[in-house]
């Protein structure tokens, strides 16, 4: 199926990238702990988090809805969006199109 988007993707992937940076717990996804975590380098932190938003964005092409640490990640198909929530609240909006 996959995410459709009219948008370039590299411009979506850093959009993502930013949003799942700010999710508690982020890392965890690749199941590192926080000590784990804490001992990277900023550069590698950098990397880690777009490996992550890359890997978000091609799974919700499978599966709409995607945990993330103490995050939820959403494709919304009919909207064109992807929505990343916390504690019940959206943070942010990826627009696709």
């Amino acid at each position: 199926m996959g995410v459709r988007h009219a948008r370039e993707y590299a411009d979506i992937l850093k959009d993502l990238t930013a949003a799942v940076a700010e999710i508690e717990g982020s890392y965890t996804f690749f199941e590192m702990d926080s000590e784990e975590w804490a001992a990277l380098p900023v550069e590698d932190r950098s990397e880690v988090m777009e490996a992550l938003a890359d890997d978000v964005f091609f799974g919700l092409g499978e599966d709409p809805v995607i945990a993330v640490g103490g995050g939820v990640i959403t494709y919304n198909s009919k909207h064109h969006i992807i929505e990343v929530s916390q504690d019940d609240k959206v943070t942010q909006i990826i627009r696709l199109i």
